[in-house]
C-alpha cells in the first residue's frame, strides 16, 4: 500500500508544474500582445510574460492591433496569475487569467494568452510547451491551428499571399 501511494505521489509531482503559485493583482498596463505590467494588492509592480504565446515585436504586422486587443481583454482587470518561475529579465512567466467582458460574475474564467492565440494576435510558442502545463499546451496548439484554418489576425497575410500568387 505504501509503495503504491509512493508511486501515485511521484506521478502527480511529475504531471505538476514545479513551485506553482498564484499572483492575485490588476492589469495596470499592456506593453505588448504577450506582456503586461500588474499591481499587486500591496502595490507592488510584476511585469507579466504570458506563457506560452509570442506575440508581434513593436516593429512588427500586427504588432499594434495585438497589443490593443490584449488591452481590451484585460487593461483595468482584477486577475489571476497562474505561474511557475521568473525569466532572466526578472518577469514572472505565467497564464493571466481574468473575468469575460460578456460574463460578468463569472469570475477569472478567461485565459487571455489562449484568447490571444484565437483571434490570431498570437503564435504558440511551441519551443516553450515544455514550460506548459499538458492541457494548457494542448489548448493553446488548438486555438492557434483554429486562428490559422480561420486565417485570422497574423494568419491573415498567408490568405492574402495564396490569393496574390494564384492571380499570377
Amino acid at each position: 500500500m505504501v509503495a503504491s501511494s509512493s508511486v501515485g505521489l511521484a506521478l502527480l509531482l511529475l504531471c505538476a508544474p514545479a513551485f506553482a503559485a498564484q499572483l492575485e493583482c490588476r492589469v495596470a498596463s499592456v506593453t505588448r500582445g504577450d506582456t503586461l505590467m500588474c499591481l499587486t494588492v500591496d502595490n507592488r509592480q510584476e511585469l507579466i510574460r504570458l506563457r506560452g504565446i509570442d506575440a508581434p515585436g513593436r516593429k512588427e504586422p500586427f504588432a499594434v492591433r495585438a497589443r490593443q486587443h490584449l488591452a481590451d481583454l484585460a487593461h483595468g482587470k482584477s486577475a489571476t496569475v497562474h505561474w511557475t518561475y521568473r525569466d532572466h529579465h526578472g518577469r514572472i512567466i505565467g497564464a493571466v487569467w481574468v473575468e469575460p467582458v460578456d460574463c460578468p460574475g463569472c469570475g477569472h474564467t478567461l485565459d487571455v494568452g489562449r484568447a490571444q492565440l484565437a483571434s490570431g494576435m498570437a503564435r504558440w510558442a511551441q519551443r516553450y510547451a515544455s514550460q506548459q502545463p499538458v492541457e494548457e499546451r494542448y489548448a493553446y496548439e488548438f486555438e492557434e491551428s483554429e486562428a490559422r484554418a480561420r486565417r485570422t489576425g497574423l494568419w491573415r497575410k498567408f490568405k492574402e499571399s495564396s490569393q496574390a500568387q494564384a492571380g499570377q
